[in-house]
């Protein structure tokens, strides 16, 4: 199976590769100019105009490709990805980039991300071309972004028959394992005494609910604590989802698949924090021993919850891991979940909002978004929905009587277990794409992935030594 540093090659024997040059519409004309005849001849006749999405391969006098042209119509940085397309539109050579690259680092990834396959049950995919990295681009990089969102996609596209709670343990140990990280499990009846509402919320499955606890990193330095909804399967629970609602329910353990990209990303590159995952995966499932409307759990934290909907078991799971990691006090705490469809109403499917009150690590976050081709919106925490999610007879509601604001109230509903992290980040991602663009095929993504990785790089870590490899022992080709 391919992975990103077989398609993003070392700088090497420069000459051997076809050079791609980047044009916009203006330019187009003087480039055309600068052609051969027989390549001016070749462009017009294929009519190529330099529009965006535009490409054309120039053939040399054996047949071959001699340059590929590509069109970024009137702005070459609008899409910084768009230059990946030709990861599977070119023919499988090895090929560089000429002049007009924008920002060669992200049109590499772009390059990496577009050429991903999910190809676990036989259906083959064309093999991509593969791109020399840029001069003054740290492949490197590159491709730890690459493989942490390869990873994500890989376990979010998985069936539920395959990625329930005991493969996804299997696959946060099996990371865990190449890094040295400890892993701790919760389940059974330590589970149903420590974290009830995970239990609760997951015991209805014949696959066993539980907790999943990794850490890696010192403990003298700062700590970095990422919480990832691991929801395997979600019918909806005795609320159970029409047949439509459940179509895409595999990709419930979004937040987990993700945290999971990006904790390789903060091992592979050996930044000096001490991390630590924390993952409740269960599936939501319905059986006689199943949760009901208008039970009250209690939490972890101690605060009683009713639960007006089984169906929004998601911000139960979560509060219950938050209510874990904000006990010691974590310099950072983020969560990750695929947890209303109130944000993508908001926001549409490719713009997860996050929520914070930490003002200077909001817009750090944002202008590490734009800089990662990452986006996210930041969504207010407005205390004074608090009131949609209370309780007649408990101290909250899961789901509150209102249709209103629902992203909010599930933001402020998960702020309840958190009082002591220095910072904390709540992330309602869609984890999907449901219409392919440069550099993200239709179906997993790892939403916030990159943007969070160049946060804590920022404000909490320098990396202790280059992070040339991926992984710990590896090689390269």
């Amino acid at each position: 199976m391919l992975k990103p540093r077989d398609i993003l090659l070392p700088i090497s024997a420069r000459d051997q590769a076809v050079i791609i040059t980047v044009t916009t519409k203006s330019e187009w004309p003087v480039l055309k100019a600068s052609l051969s005849t027989a390549a001016r001849n070749w462009a017009e006749g294929n009519g190529f105009a330099g529009k965006a999405g535009e490409h054309i391969a120039i053939p040399d006098a054996k047949g071959g490709i001699n340059q590929v042209i590509a069109g970024v119509g009137e702005n070459a940085a609008a899409e910084p990805f768009a230059l990946g397309r030709l990861s599977l539109a070119l023919p499988g050579r090895i090929y560089r980039f000429g002049k007009g690259v924008a920002n060669p680092r992200l049109a590499a990834l772009g390059w990496c991300l577009e050429a991903y396959a999910f190809d676990a049950y036989g259906k083959t995919a064309r093999e991509p071309a593969r791109l020399f990295c840029p001069v003054d681009v740290e492949r490197a990089e590159v491709l730890r972004n690459a493989e942490a969102a390869w990873l994500t996609r890989d376990l979010i596209n998985t069936p539920a028959s395959d990625m329930g709670p005991d493969e996804l343990e299997a696959a946060v140990r099996a990371l865990a394992s190449i890094f040295k990280a400890k892993v701790n499990v919760t389940r059974g009846s330590a589970l149903e005494r420590d974290f009830p509402m995970i239990h609760h919320a997951g015991k209805a499955s014949p696959r066993a609910p539980r907790l999943i606890d990794v850490t890696w990193g010192k403990a003298t330095v700062p700590k970095i604590t990422l919480v990832g909804k691991g929801v395997c399967f979600d019918t909806g629970g005795l609320d159970i989802k029409p047949a439509s609602g459940m179509l895409l329910m595999k990709k419930d353990m979004g937040g987990a698949a993700t945290v999971l990209g990006l904790a390789q990303m903060i091992m592979s590159a050996k930044l000096p924090v001490r991390l630590r995952v924390l993952i409740p995966a269960i599936d939501n499932a319905i059986a006689g021993n199943a949760f009901r409307p208008g039970d009250v759990l209690r939490s972890r934290k101690g605060l009683t919850v009713e639960i007006g909907n089984t169906d929004a078991e998601g911000r139960l799971v979560v509060a219950d891991a938050l209510a874990l990691a904000d006990e010691e006090r974590p310099n950072l705490l983020v969560d990750m979940a695929t947890l209303t469809g109130a944000a993508r109403v908001a926001l549409g499917p490719d713009l997860p909002p996050f929520y914070t009150d930490d003002d200077a690590v909001a817009e750090a976050l944002a202008r590490a978004a734009r800089a990662e081709n990452d986006p996210l919106w930041r969504m207010p925490l407005w205390q004074p929905y608090s009131r949609l999610f209370k309780s007649a007879i408990a101290e909250m509601d899961n789901s509150g009587d209102s249709g209103f604001a629902g992203s909010i109230t599930a933001a402020l509903f998960l702020k309840r277990f958190v009082e002591r992290a220095k910072t904390y980040i709540h992330f309602d991602i869609y984890a999907w794409t449901p219409q392919a663009r440069p550099g993200r095929p239709k179906g997993a993504e790892a939403q916030g992935q990159r943007a969070l990785f160049a946060l804590i790089q920022e404000r909490f870590a320098k990396p202790l030594a280059p992070a040339e490899t991926l992984r710990e022992n590896d090689t390269e080709p």
